[in-house]
């Protein structure tokens, strides 16, 4: 038997030669061509263009009501460009004599609260929203008696039942206020993507052109050839750039600037429950903020306008004299941050409409293809609202359009906001 066992140094050389044999073996072979792999040409009921929160809403309602969707989005769900990207947002029901938006904020908080109770992390927060202004303000004591009406939590009082209650503000006298003890804040860019996974679909990163415009076209085409019989176009401030003839002018993006401030080590009076979502409505124009959040800091926004921006070429570089702005405020209500480190900022922008309504309705010509946006600084909260009512069009082709809604309402006026 021992003649027949190979010598360590014969099993060693065979396998020394064993990779320049197969080498020399597979340069012998011809490698064979592999055929390109064909696009999948995909047909579906409805193609959404834009995964902020009207599309995320729209494709989730249309999916819940059994219609196939693809969603679209350059950049991605939730992503920082986008209006309804960062970290977070004010949810509130209180719009004055508006009800058409308070009816909207009410549906659509239940959606939040319903996916917040199911999502990994929280995506609601309810913190209360604390509203406080001038006494004799007419657009608190409306908000006041719909939430009466309408038998919302709330509490409201004068400068010292405010005082009372949250020291940490600076308040003025004759100021009066309202808690809407229901509503809080919103976890934005997370929330957006949330909605997607929800829906069970994916977000396809595919820049997507305006549609081809022709009355007899039944079925449009997508970049990647497959159609869709519907097309919806949630795209934000991108809106007017995809329909410059349509739209320049009556959608505008204007540069906006919010900024986050860290408490003191141990100073709980800038967070929750201590203090709540609060808004700020004096000499015309509104200050809001939202308490630390999820280690994010004080956040106070400013609510005017800025100048008129690109959202692609937008550099997001806080201004000086912006945040000079916000410490002063912060000074004169909240002087336990005077000397506060800016711990964060971030720059988006508003996509505003004419009238401060948003826009949801067909594209002039075109009984398929929908606009919607304008949902400037007020439309994150209302996402699953809108997205109901944009699916609720596409289901029922006869459902009127609301007036203050229609493209015939969106002027080139100088844009406003709703908040």
């Amino acid at each position: 038997m021992a003649g027949d066992v190979p010598s360590r140094r014969a099993v060693l050389s065979g396998l020394a030669a064993l990779p320049v044999a197969t080498a020399a073996m597979a340069a012998e072979r011809k490698p064979k061509k592999r055929k390109p792999a064909r696009p999948k040409i995909q047909h579906v009921d409805v193609a959404v263009i834009g995964a902020g929160v009207f599309g995320a809403w729209t494709a989730w309602h249309l999916v819940r009501a059994g219609k196939s969707v693809r969603l679209f989005d350059a950049y991605g769900a939730g992503h920082w460009r986008a209006s309804s990207g960062g970290e977070s947002r004010v949810i509130r029901m209180g719009y004055g004599a508006d009800t058409i938006y308070s009816d909207m904020a009410k549906e659509s908080l239940q959606y939040w609260k319903t996916l917040s109770d199911t999502a990994s992390l929280p995506i609601f927060h309810n913190t209360g929203v604390l509203w406080f202004a001038p006494q004799g303000d007419t657009y608190t004591r409306q908000s006041l008696d719909w939430f009466k009406a309408n038998r919302i939590d709330h509490d409201h009082g004068d400068v010292s039942w405010l005082q009372k209650n949250w020291r940490q503000i600076q308040f003025y006298q004759g100021e009066t206020g309202i808690l809407e003890k229901d509503s809080g804040a919103l976890i934005a860019g997370r929330g957006v993507q949330e909605v997607i996974a929800d829906a069970q679909i994916e977000v396809e990163r595919v820049v997507m052109p305006a549609p081809l415009i022709a009355k007899k076209i039944r079925k449009h085409r997508l970049p990647d050839g497959g159609t869709a019989d519907h097309l919806v176009y949630c795209a934000g401030p991108w809106l007017a750039e995809l329909f410059p003839q349509q739209l320049g002018g009556k959608i505008v993006a204007t540069r906006q600037e919010v900024y986050h401030f860290g408490a003191p080590q141990g100073d709980t009076r800038f967070t929750p429950p201590e203090l709540p979502v609060w808004a700020d409505f004096n000499n015309g124009r509104i200050v809001y903020g939202i308490p630390d959040l999820e280690g994010a800091g004080f956040k106070i926004a400013i609510d005017v306008h800025g100048p008129v921006v690109d959202p692609d070429t937008l550099d997001r570089a806080p201004t000086p004299a912006g945040i000079a702005e916000a410490r002063a405020y912060i000074a004169r209500r909240f002087p336990g941050l005077t000397d506060a480190p800016l711990i964060g900022a971030r720059v988006c922008q508003y996509e505003n409409s004419s009238n401060g309504d948003y826009l949801i309705d067909r594209l002039p010509g075109q009984d398929r293809i929908w606009l919607v946006g304008g949902g400037s600084g007020h439309g994150f909260k209302n996402g699953p609202a809108v997205g109901k009512r944009v699916a609720a069009h596409i289901l029922d082709p006869a459902l009127p359009v609301e007036p203050r809604f229609s493209y015939a309402t969106k002027g080139t006026v100088a844009a406003r906001t709703v908040y």
